[in-house]
């Protein structure tokens, strides 16, 4: 993790943020994320199908795995003077490998860039790479833009 201020931030350019803690993505979650996004295809929904599917059991939504990114940045990233932090939008997402039910996943943050807004404030761009504890390869790399304002 990173703390530091607003103007100290454009100097952790490329700083390597470390790791998050671990969060287990099981069938309960996958569940209540179908049922409040309504995507309920079989291979999230469905362990008997999905048994058989190509996965051998339910996969994690991308975008569920997307969503745990917003919480990583605030273990990942800490302006300790600015009054709000916003999300901005994403510059780039891929999905490169699923993410089983009863899996754990972490992010690892890299500061990609920084640059200053008018008014003081700051706009980031931090790679976040999620990762299950077994995974070869990653589960969601996102280029996270994110506003720090004084």
């Amino acid at each position: 993790m990173l703390k530091t201020r607003l103007l100290d931030l454009t100097q952790h350019r490329g700083a390597d943020l470390g790791a998050t803690e671990w969060v287990t993505i099981d069938q309960d979650r996958i569940d209540l994320f179908a049922e409040a996004t309504e995507d309920r295809q079989w291979i999230h929904t469905d362990p008997a199908r999905a048994a058989a599917g190509p996965f051998g059991t339910t996969i994690a939504h991308g975008y569920l795995t997307l969503s745990l990114v917003s919480g990583f940045l605030l273990d990942l990233l800490v302006v300790t003077d600015a009054v709000v932090c916003l999300n901005y939008g994403l510059d780039r997402v891929r999905f490169p490998s699923p993410v089983p039910s009863g899996s754990e996943v972490r992010g690892f943050g890299e500061l990609i860039d920084v640059q200053g807004l008018e008014g003081g404030g700051a706009q980031t761009t931090t790679r976040v790479t999620v990762r299950t504890a077994d995974g070869i390869k990653p589960v969601v790399v996102a280029d996270i833009l994110t506003r720090f304002l004084p």
